[in-house]
């Protein structure tokens, strides 16, 4: 015990030495302000946004509607409550709510949860009054307002009375298991939906689950916004939104509601074992013209990561995103001339610009945009979101709205992100944000791998406060991974490819010590982790926060056929009797003599038991630790979890990468638990270093 004590005071005392900034704490990150879907009014003078920030205090939400006027003179005016953010049921991500303006811009019209039932409201855009206009027994699901602005058409699913019947007969006569049924959560409301503990059931692809009788079709209404009149809809009245056709191979597309000309994505180049085709073509296609396309053929719509497009409101122009992979995800915007043929930069930003700014999103929203201007929430590596808005002529940039102002200060004062570029031993080039430690010397790393974009907070699944570690002596990595193969083997390897060389590269300059290196990831990146911890010695401690590839898995979803065809054309696994040589390759479960390193699990309740046939065996081995978070879903939600899992993951690694304690008496018995760990059955890699630890098999 004194050569743990001694490596305590070793680590402590440059900062005692010298004054350094408080860190950027958990809960300040926890609790950034969000921005979702700008909208530009019919007349272009003014733009409606919802925020969405995290209580710890209220274990909440507090989601409002805002309309600012464009020229920014006058400061945002907050018009409505939001509710309760609704969420994706299997992922947790929030569903980003767009309003829509009335046609004399003096109101908007938006969906909302409030007090247990979804209904639409409106908001008059002076902030005078906001009040329900379309809801009833049954939540609504979505809502079209006519060009005129009279009539409000919406659709209603099961009554929220026969659902809550529907629940109580299912517990009475007991749960029927088939492909529908989410094994592993509980049976009986055991998931947070339209903002209570609700049953659930598998209804969309993959793994998307929705409330018990969320499949029943829906019925659409037609509600007179004049006389409060409402009447019931012919099921074929409200078509399926336009498309268009299968021809032109549309990866992405927006419609122009003038002339119902589309704007087109599509993927082409050859694919070469990859998941997706290389490149993106931008076209125009024009109904009941000929068949043919208007290409952009110009140098700046061409070789590029488009990944967005939209219309430029009474001109002949699309939008275009282009997002730069090779620098950090970096997004610029295009304007394309169709009739010249000539393409226009518009803004590059050192991070995101688009409609959108949770690192969470997975989810693609375009700018506000009116015919002189672009609202967009910006947000960079260390800048947190803000709302913009650009001049589509000139590209001038002015700050509207600056919830997080003083983060944004605080941040600037004490660290900088750098794009950091390196090649892995498979020759890929990769890119990355690092987050320094200061100080002088070689520093311990954290790295997480999958996506880093906009204001990196806490990486996906937004569980490992990059800042917090860097301001408490952690350098941090945020790794983008490349385009994925189909050959899953090299798909993950790429992950392991690039870890090992940033680690290497990082220390090359001598600013990380390569065997205090920890790495933490959720889904994919929880998978790249897992992976390298098995092929590799580069991690000495780890951070997981949903499960890996393991029969347990396999099993609970194997009664869905869409999912046994899913596996194995992802990750070529069949039943583990089928497929014994790739289950062995792939499953942690399978190779449990492999994990070297001490692993803190932190997994969200509808995961946990799908996990515990290679979690548990390490718990028991002390070769691991492990924490569920109950109602969470694949990506945690609940303010009190996220702050929880941040706090936790920050300890975990200061007491594995730097011999670190907190004093905290609540902290006690934690970090007992890991003394036990650290002094049972691990030891230090070397002689002349007292980390990392690495911990041995057995019982």
């Amino acid at each position: 015990m004194a050569f743990a004590a001694l490596a305590v005071a070793l680590v402590l005392l440059p900062w005692r030495a010298q004054a350094q900034p408080a860190p950027i704490s958990p809960k300040r990150l926890v609790e950034v302000v969000d921005i979702v879907a700008p909208v530009v009014s019919p007349d272009g003078r003014k733009v409606a946004f919802r925020t969405e920030q995290a209580s710890t205090e209220r274990n909440d939400y507090i989601t409002s509607w805002y309309v600012q006027a464009l020229e920014g003179a006058a400061p945002a005016r907050r018009v409505a409550d939001g509710g309760t953010p609704l969420r994706r049921h299997s992922s947790g991500l929030t569903i980003p709510e767009v309003a829509v303006w009335s046609p004399d811009s003096s109101a908007i019209y938006y969906k909302a949860l409030v007090d247990g039932q979804v209904a639409v409201w409106r908001a008059a855009a002076d902030g005078s009054h906001a009040s329900p206009v379309a809801s009833g027994p049954a939540d609504v699901r979505e809502f079209i307002l006519s060009e005129d602005g009279a009539t409000l058409r919406f659709s209603t699913g099961a009554t929220r009375e026969d659902t809550l019947a529907a629940e109580l007969a299912e517990y009475d006569r007991g749960v029927h298991i088939d492909e529908t049924v989410f094994i592993g959560a509980g049976l009986f409301r055991s998931s947070q939906m339209q903002g209570r503990a609700a049953s659930q059931k598998f209804q969309g692809q993959w793994f998307e689950a929705g409330p018990l009788l969320g499949n029943v079709a829906p019925t659409w209404h037609a509600l007179d916004l004049a006389t409060g009149k409402v009447s019931d809809l012919a099921s074929d009245v409200v078509g399926a939104p336009a498309q268009p056709p299968e021809h032109l191979d549309a990866w992405k597309w927006a419609r122009n509601e003038r002339d119902g000309r589309f704007a087109v994505l599509s993927r082409t180049g050859e694919a070469e074992g990859r998941f997706a085709k290389p490149d993106v073509a931008l076209s125009v296609w024009s109904p009941g013209g000929n068949e043919a396309a208007v290409k952009c053929a110009h140098a700046l719509c061409t070789g590029k990561n488009i990944t967005a497009v939209q219309w430029r409101p009474g001109r002949d122009e699309v939008m275009l995103t282009v997002t730069d992979r090779q620098q950090g995800r970096a997004q610029a915007i295009y304007r394309w001339n169709i009739a010249q043929g000539a393409v226009s930069e518009v803004v590059r930003a050192g991070g995101i610009v688009q409609g959108y700014s949770t690192q969470q999103g997975f989810t693609d929203v375009p700018c506000g945009v009116s015919a002189q201007a672009l609202v967009c929430v910006t947000a960079e590596a260390d800048g947190p979101p803000r709302l913009e808005r650009i001049e589509l002529q000139s590209g001038l940039r002015t700050a509207l709205f600056e919830p997080n102002a003083a983060l944004a200060q605080d941040i600037a004062d004490t660290m900088e992100a750098q794009l950091l570029h390196w090649k892995g031993d498979n020759g890929e080039a990769y890119s990355g944000w690092f987050f320094p430690a200061q100080g002088q010397g070689p520093k311990p790393l954290f790295v997480t791998y999958y996506v880093c974009e906009g204001f990196l907070r806490g990486s996906i699944g937004d569980e490992w406060p990059l800042m917090t570690l860097a301001g408490h002596g952690i350098s941090a990595l945020c790794i983008n991974g490349n385009p994925g193969y189909l050959d899953v083997v090299r798909y993950y390897d790429q992950g392991r490819s690039a870890v090992e060389g940033a680690v290497a590269e990082l220390a090359r300059r001598g600013l990380v010590d390569p065997i205090r290196v920890g790495m933490g990831g959720l889904s994919h990146g929880g998978e790249i982790t897992m992976w390298t911890l098995m092929r590799s010695n580069v991690v000495s401690a780890a951070s997981i926060a949903s499960l890996s590839l393991t029969p347990n898995w396999y099993l609970f979803n194997s009664l869905r056929k869409e999912f046994r065809e899913g596996v194995m054309s992802n990750w070529q696994l069949a039943t583990p009797q089928e497929t014994p040589g790739q289950w062995k390759t792939m499953s942690p479960a399978m190779n449990l003599d492999r994990f070297q390193a001490p692993i803190l699990f932190q997994m969200p309740e509808q995961e946990y038991l799908m996990a515990t046939d290679y979690t548990l065996p390490l718990v028991r081995e002390r070769r691991a630790d492990m924490y569920v978070f109950p109602d969470e879903p694949h990506i945690k939600f609940k303010p009190r979890h996220k702050l929880a899992a941040y706090e936790r993951n920050v300890d975990w690694f200061r007491f594995w990468l730097q011999g670190f304690e907190d004093n905290d008496p609540q902290k006690t018995e934690q970090y007992q638990h890991w003394r036990l760990m650290r002094s049972g059955r691990c030891e230090p890699a070397t002689a002349a270093t007292e980390t990392p630890w690495y911990c041995r098999a057995g019982e």
